[in-house]
């Protein structure tokens, strides 16, 4: 036990932490979202470039979400069992194992279509998937520890300054990752390349990410020593066995607290939309702005590229709301969450009529401030509601507020896309109206936050 622990034998809950460790919990965060964005904003492109048609793009993008909903929960419930102390705990094994499986994803998903499979053969297609598959179980399990660890080592008090600096590395590997391309092409590497082939800014952009990702998840796990089951018990309240009981994951959802599934709610909104954003972001804007729909041509490319450019203002902007949000009094926590989910639904609309690439800038930070709103409140509201009983199995099933969502709206994407005349800029209409029902879902917290 620890002598923090044995100081505080009396004293039940979390002492206070150091904000230095407070970000050493959460720094490896920058990598894995770096990652994530990098799959996120380039996926469409690089499946469009091996020669996907994107009535079938959905296909792809449900495969991460999928990955997800399998692996958080399961990360969650066997890392609440691990105490592997020359690992480095009970969360950090899962985050090295899930750190070196991604790296090496991450060099292979760009040279899909530089293995001679052919322009949209079904063997480049294919390799590209289960590599985007891989990728998003490995990130997905090093992503799970960082939430976890707060959860575990971060008392309320804290908890929002702790989501605070996560949701700030967040967005700072987010504004990394979507600007690398854009970089490497003004720099100079080639932007476009054989018919099928990722282009080198990509794929450069990709390698540069893995590493990050390994430096970055390396501090976390060097600089962080987590509680021993004695100690944790202690600060939580719970008996050292508490965690070991079989509960069945039906049990737990049965039982969970009302804000799990209020919040829930409002997830599926959100995450419905985003995933359209996208899916569709690259194809919109180069039918929009460069009025082309041919992956392969300099026009799409350079759309891509502008993307990149306009997510890194998604993420600037949900920086600064961020902190913007931060100040907001507890008392006003709705009105901040609705207003910056409204704002987004407004910001996901207006893509659809834009035809300037300068002017797409302010839908982007729009959509940044819905963003932000998705990362401060749901897990500060949750993780408060939640005792620290089964608190990695619970945040592994949270998880599926997040991934359900985009499954189906990958699956009805199929009927939805011919339905709206085939153009992926008409995809926004659909995420803006069902963005503005997740900000009006919001209205149905106030109860169960308030309890």
């Amino acid at each position: 036990m620890s002598e923090e622990a044995q100081s505080s034998q009396t004293t039940k809950g979390l002492p206070d932490v150091s904000r230095s460790l407070i970000w050493m919990i959460n720094f490896g965060f920058l990598g894995v979202q770096t990652a994530f964005t990098l799959q996120s904003s380039q996926m469409s492109r690089i499946f469009q470039t091996l020669g996907a048609d994107p009535n079938s793009l959905g296909w792809f993008f449900i495969l991460p979400p999928l990955a997800g909903l399998l692996v958080q929960p399961v990360v969650g419930y066997y890392s609440d069992r691990t105490w592997a102390p020359k690992l480095g705990g009970r969360r950090l094994p899962y985050l090295l194992l899930g750190t070196l499986i991604a790296v090496i994803v991450m060099i292979l998903l760009p040279n899909s279509g530089s293995f001679g499979f052919g322009y949209g053969s079904l063997a480049a297609l294919l390799f590209g998937a289960i590599t985007v598959a891989f990728l998003d179980v490995s990130s997905n399990m090093a992503m799970q520890p960082f939430k976890m660890m707060v959860g575990d080592m971060v008392n309320d008090d804290q908890k929002s300054y702790a989501y605070g600096i996560q949701s700030f590395l967040s967005n700072t590997g987010a504004v990394i990752a979507a600007v690398l391309p854009f970089l490497f092409a003004y720099m100079g590497l080639k932007n476009t390349d054989t018919k099928g082939v990722v282009p080198q800014t990509v794929v450069v952009a990709f390698y540069v990410g893995a590493a990050l990702l390994i430096i970055t998840s390396l501090f976390t796990i060097f600089k962080v020593k987590e509680y021993d089951p004695e100690t944790y018990a202690l600060y939580h309240g719970i008996s050292t066995e508490a965690n070991e009981e079989k509960v069945s994951w039906i049990q737990l959802l049965k039982t969970a607290p009302k804000a799990f599934w209020t919040v829930t709610l409002v997830q599926f909104f959100c995450w419905f939309a985003f995933q359209y954003l996208w899916t569709y972001s690259a194809g919109a804007i180069a039918e929009n702005v460069w009025h082309t729909t041919n992956a392969t041509s300099q026009g799409y490319q350079a759309a891509g590229n502008w993307y990149g450019v306009l997510a890194a203002v998604q993420s600037i902007a949900a920086v600064v709301w961020s902190y913007v949000l931060a100040k907001v009094p507890n008392k006003y926590h709705k009105a901040g969450y609705f207003s910056s989910l409204l704002l987004g639904a407004l910001g996901f609309l207006s893509i659809f009529f834009v035809s300037n690439q300068y002017v797409l800038i302010v839908s982007y930070i729009l959509v940044g401030i819905a963003w932000a709103g998705i990362n401060t409140y749901p897990l500060t509201i949750v993780t408060n509601a939640l005792s620290g009983n089964h608190m990695g199995t619970y945040l592994g099933l949270f998880n599926g507020s997040i991934c359900l969502p985009q499954i189906v709206a990958s699956l009805l994407s199929f009927g939805l896309f011919p339905l709206l005349g085939g153009h992926q800029a008409n995809m926004f209409l659909a995420a803006g109206i069902v963005l503005a029902l997740g900000a009006f879902s919001v209205l149905l917290i106030k109860e169960t936050y308030e309890a």
